[in-house]
């Protein structure tokens, strides 16, 4: 889950790794960072998969939290295949 810029950055160097290693990953992040997230994919050769959720993430409940994985997890699995 990214919801800041070095997250961003972080999470898509170790999902291409794990990729590279035949290991899929879905990035996970808030719709605050889409481009960078494009730009981190395009500067590294990455096809990233990603699934967006509402920005920001820190201050969420942990029922909002839940719901927000609830809604996601159909897109993520399918960005798994």
């Amino acid at each position: 889950m990214s919801d800041c810029g070095s997250c961003t950055s972080c999470s898509t160097h170790d999902l291409n790794d794990l990729d590279l290693r035949g290991i899929p990953g879905v990035s996970v992040l808030t719709t605050e960072f889409r481009d960078a997230f494009a730009k981190q994919c395009g500067a590294i050769g990455y096809a990233g998969a990603s699934v967006f959720v509402p920005h920001p993430m820190q201050n969420r409940t942990t029922a909002e939290l839940h719901a927000f994985a609830d809604a996601s997890v159909d897109e993520v699995l399918a960005r798994l295949k």
